[in-house]
């Protein structure tokens, strides 16, 4: 594409490391923007707020450090990041539409308490009402101290949107061109309604439930038993991560302070991460002599 006569952006993705150049207006909530691995804004976002929540600092995803004390769940994570977060710390990825499913309408009770945190990305506009039941339950899934990150759709309207309240047995009809939702309600009563909305997912499309309102979303947070709710509105642009759009940004909600500080979790990481940068210096000048390469090369060192 040719970017002359536009604002150009250079990044390089904190998912997969690869040097990206584009325009400016090309950088969307949901739009592959990343020429080695096709992430997203979103999911750029959603790692550079894991890695500030869990250890301090804007950390790429292949400088975290290997902590498989750290517990988390991942809920239908995309496997641009999901399989690096496995080989980092005690993470396992689950989906709520196919298997390995995981309902956080109704999850397992020995899981209830042990994770340090969840990611739980375009997953809550779908779960079945009332949806105060999986923040909740996402609540109870955490340690003490566990986040949860998440990712909707929002908008600042002044209430949200749920489409069906009183869903309970449905299914769907073609009518004429168009396909409508039939359900019938507890007390038995038949409701139909026509044009939903459906979002890609995987090989099917999801269903949208509701559309939901930044202020509606602190509550039900809040609700749930979530001390400290923050909207991460920052951009960050040497991760492509510029924020188009007011609304539908990367949340951390947590229940309480993070037991490994986030003060003690930076000075940790800053020297870690140090240390790598002089080790790759001085290979980098090690490896301009002559008579080091001559040395690797007959295994000596």
């Amino acid at each position: 594409m040719n970017t002359s006569n536009k604002p150009v952006t250079q990044f390089v993705c904190n998912l997969c490391g690869a040097s990206n150049r584009l325009a400016a207006s090309e950088l969307d909530r949901e739009s592959s923007s990343c020429t080695g691995c096709g992430s997203s804004v979103r999911t750029r976002a959603l790692m550079l707020v894991l890695s500030m929540e869990l250890f301090g600092v804007k950390l790429a995803l292949s400088e975290f450090p290997r902590v498989k004390s750290l517990r988390g769940l991942g809920v239908t994570d995309a496997n641009q990041y999901a399989s690096q977060l496995a080989g980092k710390l005690d993470y396992r990825n689950t989906f709520y539409d196919r298997e390995p499913r995981f309902d956080l309408a109704n999850p397992p009770e020995h899981e209830l308490g042990q994770f340090d945190f969840i990611i739980a990305s375009e997953i809550l506009e779908h779960v079945p009402p009332p949806v105060e039941r999986a923040f909740q339950n996402a609540a109870q899934l955490l340690k003490p101290n566990g986040v949860l990150i998440l990712t909707v759709p929002y908008s600042l309207e002044a209430s949200m949107r749920e489409h069906y309240p009183d869903l309970h047995q449905f299914g769907f009809a073609a009518v004429g061109d168009e396909q409508v939702l039939i359900n019938r309600s507890r007390a038995g009563k038949i409701q139909v309604f026509e044009q939903p909305v459906f979002h890609a997912s995987g090989n099917d499309p999801s269903l949208e439930m509701r559309e939901f309102t930044e202020k509606d979303l602190r509550v039900l947070l809040c609700d749930a038993g979530f001390r400290d709710v923050k909207i991460w509105a920052e951009p960050h642009a040497p991760f492509g991560i510029v924020h188009s759009e007011p609304c539908s940004l990367p949340i951390a909600a947590r229940k309480g302070d993070f037991a490994f500080s986030r003060e003690s979790a930076r000075e940790v990481v800053e020297e870690w991460r140090g240390v790598k940068q002089k080790h790759a210096a001085e290979m980098n000048r090690l490896l301009r002599s002559y008579w080091f390469r001559l040395g690797r090369k007959m295994g000596l060192y």
